[in-house]
């Protein structure tokens, strides 16, 4: 039952998308017979590192969707301090929701059901205009950004450069 609601909810929200489209991204089914899988293309905001890029992420629903969030996974490379090496997104609203078992967020900072796939991306793309360094998923990425933010804008050029070849 509860896969039931999840799937029509999620039909719901991509219905919406495609009849008012969101600026700075685009979001369709990876498999059209599959509504808990989703590709969303996120346009790099302007006025930041990541302008001009086009990253790839694949968003993956539970079945108990909204009441847990989605992961997303970035398939395009990315170099951010809130994105695992392994292209995971590491954001507040995508954790689940209740008090953070490590005391850095605050339980109304995590994930709520009233979260749409529109709020999420938007929060990543707020995430790309601005890192969090102080608790990152990529060390390697947020110490490069605190110390050496010349070597950590050439790396993200690489990344955004990357990208447009992918198109």
């Amino acid at each position: 039952m509860a896969a039931t609601q999840a799937s029509l909810l999620l039909q719901k929200q991509l219905r919406d998308l495609c009849k008012k489209p969101v600026d700075g991204f685009s979001a369709g089914l990876v498999d059209e017979s599959d509504v808990f899988e989703w590709s969303v293309s996120i346009m790099g905001p302007p006025d930041t590192l990541y302008e001009g890029g086009f990253f790839n992420a694949i968003m993956s629903f539970p079945k108990n969707y909204p009441n847990s969030p989605p992961t997303v996974r970035f398939t395009s490379e990315m170099w951010h301090p809130n994105v695992y090496p392994d292209g995971k997104v590491c954001i507040s609203i995508l954790h689940p929701p209740g008090d953070d078992p490590n005391g850095y967020e605050l339980a109304t900072e995590r994930w709520s059901p009233v979260h749409t796939v529109e709020s999420i991306v938007l929060s990543i793309i707020s995430m790309l205009s601005g890192p969090n360094d102080e608790s990152p998923a990529n060390v390697d990425a947020a110490k490069q950004w605190r110390d050496s933010r010349e070597e950590f804008r050439k790396r993200v050029s690489r990344c955004v450069r990357k990208s447009q070849e992918m198109l």
